[in-house]
C-alpha cells in the first residue's frame, strides 16, 4: 500500500489553472508525508463559481511560485509511486493541460481513481460517489473539503479502505 493521493484546485475553467495542490504520500499503508502549496494560476484569474468551490482568490496566490518551481518538490515526493485522486480524471487532466502549458514533458504517471472504486465498492448503497459521501462511507470526516490537502487526506483514507 505504497501510493501518493493528490489533489488539484483551479482558479477557472481552464485545467491548467491550478491554484493549490494538496499531497498525502502512503508508504507502508501508513501515511508518512503530507504536502500543500499554493500555486500562482495561469491563466491567472479567478472565476467567481471556482472561488464560492474553495475559497481562493488572487490576493492568496499572488506571491505563490508557478507549477514549474513547485512541481519539481511534489515530484520528488511522488517519485515512483502510483497517484490515486477521487475523480482521477479531472486531477490527470490539471497535470496534463499544466505540464503542456509548460512545455515539460508529461513522465505519465499512473492514476487510480477512489471515485470509481467507490461505484465498484459500494454500488448503489450510496446516494452518490461524491469525495465527503464516500469519505463518511469509509468513516473518514471530511473537514474543509475543497481545501486541496483536506481532500488529499480524506482520498488517502478512501483508497487504504478500498484498494486493500
Amino acid at each position: 500500500m505504497n501510493f501518493a493521493a493528490i489533489d488539484f484546485e483551479t482558479a477557472n475553467r481552464h485545467r491548467s489553472s491550478i491554484c493549490s495542490v494538496g499531497v498525502v504520500v502512503v508508504r507502508n499503508g501508513e501515511v508518512a508525508e503530507k504536502v500543500y502549496r499554493l500555486v500562482r494560476p495561469r491563466p491567472n484569474f479567478y472565476s467567481r463559481f471556482n472561488t464560492e468551490v474553495h475559497g481562493l482568490t488572487g490576493a492568496d496566490t499572488d506571491e505563490a511560485p508557478e507549477f514549474e518551481d513547485v512541481w519539481p518538490e511534489i515530484d520528488a515526493l511522488i517519485d515512483g509511486l502510483p497517484l490515486v485522486a477521487h475523480n482521477a480524471p479531472f486531477d490527470e487532466g490539471c497535470l496534463r493541460a499544466a505540464f503542456d502549458l509548460y512545455s515539460l514533458p508529461y513522465p505519465g504517471y499512473l492514476f487510480f481513481c477512489t471515485c470509481q472504486a467507490s461505484r465498484r465498492y459500494f454500488g448503489r448503497q450510496l446516494p452518490n460517489h461524491q469525495l465527503h459521501t464516500v469519505a463518511a462511507a469509509c468513516g473518514y470526516d471530511l473537514q474543509n473539503h475543497h481545501h486541496a490537502l483536506a481532500d488529499a487526506e480524506a482520498c488517502a483514507q478512501i483508497a487504504l479502505k478500498l484498494f486493500r
